[in-house]
């Protein structure tokens, strides 16, 4: 049944007068028009427009967690519209592919009359990684000292005020501390965690030191080891330690939502935490496409420019290559592997908390 009291025409609807007109090869100004130019315009004009449905999905995504409390119920929805974002990064990703097929002398018929416009003028990209939680303290170098200089007065400004917002990191982080199954009567996460980690490494140094056929040197570094990573459990659960650790840069979130998403990681399987689970995992995936989203970049760089500076004056490729390495969000849920036991080591959950974790259903009365 028709709903609508005007006819809707589809090319008004698009408004691909506007779209497809929307094409102005800057190289027609001043000599021959550069056939490639209008591909390498399309292209960008395609990243903007998937830039802003990611934001649109981001946006609802931050309206839940920018609540007081997130319900179970509205978890479904955040996992989905984060696995949409996942789905139109690896798209993205792909898109280099057709960048690609422009040779290094077809984009110098042009490049040189795009000076000084560059990548680093996407408003909508500044946007999605502030947004997401890469703020310029946590940029690299180069990165904190020129992210607003090439922008004009006005889009300085906004950015400036959304860098005071709340990012998707620090939400989720409160989402993670807020956990209530931490500490649950007499039960205890931490001192459950560390005892299992405690014998878990006390097995594997009593096997390392009764295996005969294993060489002393060898059996001195292997045990080596072990009390490294003893170190390593041990300052995931000492307030102290990890302050240290959070100062020197190898933790960005709390001790309580490390903890929380550790706990959510390790007994992924109860109901109550197959959700969060699910989050934590498309976090993890949005990150790594960023991540593959910019050597990929890198790598196309490389091979129009050579060692050539940017339009936007950068250093080319060994800039956009540092930013691969070093402008990361969500390291800490990577690094979560650390921390995690086998499933044959995990400890069995007393039986009021799986209750909290699981579905019961009472008799009929």
């Amino acid at each position: 049944m028709q709903k609508n009291t005007t006819p809707c025409y589809y090319g008004d609807y698009l408004q691909l007068d506007k779209i497809l007109t929307a094409q102005a090869p800057e190289s027609a100004r001043y000599a021959n028009e550069a056939h490639d130019e209008t591909l390498f315009i399309v292209v960008h004009q395609v990243y903007e427009l998937w830039f802003k449905q990611i934001l649109h999905e981001l946006k609802a995504v931050m309206a839940v967690f920018a609540e007081a409390e997130v319900k179970d119920q509205q978890l479904t929805g955040i996992v989905h519209k984060l696995k949409r974002v996942i789905s139109i990064q690896q798209l993205l990703n792909q898109q280099i592919a057709v960048m690609e097929t422009m040779t290094p002398q077809d984009f110098m018929s042009f490049r040189d009359y795009l000076v000084p416009a560059s990548g680093f003028q996407s408003v909508q990209f500044k946007m999605l990684e502030i947004g997401l939680g890469l703020k310029s303290e946590y940029r690299i170098d180069f990165d904190k000292n020129s992210f607003y200089s090439r922008l004009n007065e006005k889009d300085r400004n906004f950015l400036e005020a959304l860098e005071t917002e709340p990012s998707l990191f620090e939400r989720i982080e409160k989402w993670l501390e807020r956990m209530p199954f931490l500490q649950l009567d007499d039960f205890s996460f931490w001192q459950m965690y560390h005892n299992a980690t405690e014998q878990m490494l006390n097995d594997d140094a009593s096997t390392v030191a009764g295996i005969e056929q294993i060489a002393e040197p060898e059996r001195q570094l292997q045990l080596a080891e072990i009390e490294r990573t003893r170190a390593k459990f041990a300052a995931l659960l000492n307030e102290e330690k990890y302050q240290q650790l959070q100062q020197q840069g190898s933790f960005r979130l709390s001790q309580r939502a490390m903890l929380s998403a550790l706990f959510i990681s390790l007994y992924q399987e109860e109901p109550v935490f197959n959700l969060p689970f699910q989050l934590l995992t498309c976090l993890t995936e949005i990150d790594e496409n960023l991540t593959i989203w910019r050597y990929k970049h890198a790598m196309m760089v490389q091979r129009m420019l050579g060692t050539k500076i940017g339009t936007g004056g950068s250093s080319g490729h060994d800039y956009l290559k540092r930013t691969t390495e070093k402008n990361r969000i969500f390291t800490d849920l990577f690094n979560m592997a650390t921390f995690l036991l086998p499933k044959s080591e995990l400890p069995v959950l007393p039986e009021q908390v799986k209750r909290k974790l699981g579905f019961y259903f009472g008799p009929e009365r």
